[in-house]
Protein backbone atom coordinates (compact mmCIF):
# COMPACT_ATOMS: atom_id res chain seq x y z
CA UNK A 1 0.00 0.00 0.00
CA UNK A 2 2.75 2.57 0.00
CA UNK A 3 3.17 2.56 -3.17
CA UNK A 4 -0.41 4.51 -3.82
CA UNK A 5 -0.38 8.12 -4.78
CA UNK A 6 -2.67 10.94 -5.75
CA UNK A 7 -2.97 9.98 -9.83
CA UNK A 8 -5.02 10.64 -12.17
CA UNK A 9 -5.68 9.64 -15.86
CA UNK A 10 -8.28 10.47 -17.88
CA UNK A 11 -9.45 10.61 -22.00
CA UNK A 12 -12.19 12.98 -23.00
CA UNK A 13 -12.72 16.02 -25.09
CA UNK A 14 -11.44 19.51 -24.57
CA UNK A 15 -14.71 21.53 -23.89
CA UNK A 16 -13.65 24.79 -24.49
CA UNK A 17 -10.71 26.69 -26.10
CA UNK A 18 -8.08 26.61 -23.31
CA UNK A 19 -7.30 29.87 -21.52
CA UNK A 20 -3.67 30.76 -21.24
CA UNK A 21 -2.22 32.98 -18.61
CA UNK A 22 1.28 34.15 -18.70
CA UNK A 23 2.19 35.63 -15.57
CA UNK A 24 5.02 38.11 -14.67
CA UNK A 25 7.48 35.49 -13.43
CA UNK A 26 7.85 34.30 -17.15
CA UNK A 27 5.80 31.14 -16.33
CA UNK A 28 2.39 30.02 -18.40
CA UNK A 29 -0.63 28.42 -17.02
CA UNK A 30 -2.88 26.84 -18.99
CA UNK A 31 -6.42 26.12 -17.67
CA UNK A 32 -9.01 24.05 -19.26
CA UNK A 33 -11.66 21.69 -18.97
CA UNK A 34 -12.38 18.27 -20.33
CA UNK A 35 -15.41 16.15 -20.95
CA UNK A 36 -15.33 12.30 -20.47
CA UNK A 37 -18.38 10.42 -21.30
CA UNK A 38 -19.92 6.90 -19.93
CA UNK A 39 -23.06 5.14 -21.33
CA UNK A 40 -24.92 2.26 -20.01
CA UNK A 41 -28.19 0.42 -20.27
CA UNK A 42 -30.77 1.86 -17.40
CA UNK A 43 -33.44 -0.67 -16.22
CA UNK A 44 -35.71 -0.22 -19.25
CA UNK A 45 -32.56 -1.31 -21.80
CA UNK A 46 -32.41 2.14 -22.73
CA UNK A 47 -28.42 3.54 -23.56
CA UNK A 48 -27.79 6.73 -21.48
CA UNK A 49 -25.01 8.81 -21.90
CA UNK A 50 -23.66 10.81 -18.77
CA UNK A 51 -21.04 13.42 -19.23
CA UNK A 52 -18.85 14.53 -16.19
CA UNK A 53 -16.80 17.82 -16.36
CA UNK A 54 -13.51 18.14 -14.99
CA UNK A 55 -11.39 21.43 -14.71
CA UNK A 56 -7.67 21.02 -15.47
CA UNK A 57 -4.66 23.73 -14.75
CA UNK A 58 -0.83 22.54 -16.53
CA UNK A 59 2.21 25.01 -15.79
CA UNK A 60 5.46 25.51 -18.03
CA UNK A 61 6.10 23.63 -20.68
CA UNK A 62 3.05 21.76 -20.91
CA UNK A 63 0.94 25.03 -20.44
CA UNK A 64 3.26 25.89 -24.02
CA UNK A 65 2.06 22.63 -25.64
CA UNK A 66 -1.43 23.11 -24.94
CA UNK A 67 -1.37 26.89 -26.25
CA UNK A 68 0.76 25.56 -29.37
CA UNK A 69 -1.38 22.32 -30.16
CA UNK A 70 -4.78 22.35 -28.65
CA UNK A 71 -8.48 23.59 -29.04
CA UNK A 72 -12.24 22.99 -28.41
CA UNK A 73 -13.26 19.39 -29.04
CA UNK A 74 -9.43 17.88 -29.21
CA UNK A 75 -9.18 14.46 -27.42
CA UNK A 76 -6.59 14.16 -25.37
CA UNK A 77 -5.51 11.91 -22.47
CA UNK A 78 -3.45 13.31 -19.58
CA UNK A 79 -2.10 12.11 -16.46
CA UNK A 80 -1.98 14.40 -13.57
CA UNK A 81 -3.09 14.81 -9.50
CA UNK A 82 -5.97 15.44 -7.91
CA UNK A 83 -5.72 18.97 -6.04
CA UNK A 84 -8.14 20.25 -3.74
CA UNK A 85 -7.61 24.33 -2.60
CA UNK A 86 -10.03 27.01 -1.28
CA UNK A 87 -9.97 30.92 -1.62
CA UNK A 88 -12.08 34.20 -0.88
CA UNK A 89 -13.90 35.58 -3.64
CA UNK A 90 -14.33 39.50 -3.89
CA UNK A 91 -17.20 39.22 -1.86
CA UNK A 92 -15.39 37.30 1.06
CA UNK A 93 -17.05 33.93 0.27
CA UNK A 94 -14.96 31.06 0.66
CA UNK A 95 -14.85 29.13 -2.29
CA UNK A 96 -14.04 25.47 -2.74
CA UNK A 97 -12.15 23.90 -5.91
CA UNK A 98 -10.90 20.60 -7.19
CA UNK A 99 -8.83 20.99 -10.26
CA UNK A 100 -6.58 18.00 -12.40
CA UNK A 101 -2.78 19.47 -12.16
CA UNK A 102 -1.81 18.26 -15.40
CA UNK A 103 1.96 16.66 -15.57
CA UNK A 104 1.29 14.83 -19.03
CA UNK A 105 -0.84 14.90 -21.95
CA UNK A 106 -1.31 13.07 -25.24
CA UNK A 107 -3.20 14.46 -28.36
CA UNK A 108 -5.44 11.51 -29.44
CA UNK A 109 -6.28 14.09 -32.69
CA UNK A 110 -3.64 16.89 -32.73
CA UNK A 111 -4.58 20.43 -34.16
CA UNK A 112 -6.72 20.88 -36.95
Amino acid sequence: MSTLKNKVQLIGNLGNTPEIINLSSGKKLAKLSLATNETYKNAQGENIKETQWHNLVAWGKTAGIIEKYLQKGNEIAIEGKLVNRNYEDKNGNKRYVTEIVVNEILMMNGKK
